[in-house]
């Protein structure tokens, strides 16, 4: 029997299996009993969002009629991949997108779906570097709609905002995170090297302190020897 559900761990497992190379897709699809569609929409979700688009949904999720032929006039123009896409637009899966494109094609009415409608975030959430470049791409071609474009994307207002402002002033390598770069002398302000002398001289003082008390322990043997 297929399983239902799939820890974010677990998919992520999945995609080791194939990426690792101890199994191929044939076999990772049969022996996790997921379908190749599954198994492709996992992969893009984490190659595009890491850990976090691997994440169950917590709600229903609500796509507008406007959003959804939207996203199938992207797909027919041949601008964007399915998993562009996707990600563009959060759908859930390429099967989800499959299904719009099928009852546009068939002329049929494309409607309002979903119970519950996501809630634009307030804290934002971790994203990596192709993520951020293509947000803040997308805000810039869509006049920077900031809000929308928080919405569409699932992380906060203030993130896209950042982001655009940074991609627009320093292009890709502005949205590197530099969380844990250590800053050249010269860009250090007049606090920020008085705290690092300190540091410096607290270290001198601790490495003054250890060698001390190597001579002691040193001499104290010596004089056991006589």
């Amino acid at each position: 029997m297929a399983k239902s559900k799939f820890s974010a761990q677990e998919k992520l497992e999945v995609i080791q299996a194939y990426e690792k190379g101890n199994f191929s897709i044939k076999e990772v699809i049969e022996q996790y009993q997921i379908s190749l569609s599954t198994f492709k929409d996992w992969r893009n979700k984490y190659n595009h969002l890491g850990l976090e688009g691997l994440q169950p949904s917590k709600s229903w999720t609500t796509y507008l009629k406007e959003t959804k032929l939207q996203a199938v006039h992207d797909y027919l123009s041949g601008k964007y991949s399915l998993a562009e896409i996707i990600i563009r637009y959060g759908i859930s899966s390429q099967s989800v997108l499959g299904t719009w494109i099928k009852q546009y094609n068939g002329q049929k009415d494309v409607k309002t779906t979903g119970k519950r409608v996501n809630r634009p975030m307030t804290k934002g959430r971790t994203t990596k570097l192709e993520e951020r470049i293509f947000i803040a791409r997308d805000c810039m071609e869509n006049n920077k709609d900031y809000q929308g474009i928080a919405e569409r994307y699932n992380v906060s207002y203030q993130q896209v905002h950042q982001w655009t402002k940074k991609y627009e002033e320093g292009g890709e390598d502005a949205l590197r995170d530099r969380r844990g770069r250590v800053k050249p002398e010269a860009e250090l302000t007049s606090e920020e090297k008085t705290a690092l002398q300190m540091k410096k001289l607290e270290k001198d003082n601790e490495r003054l302190r250890a060698e001390n008390a190597l001579l002691k322990k040193l001499e104290e043997i010596e004089r056991r020897r006589e």
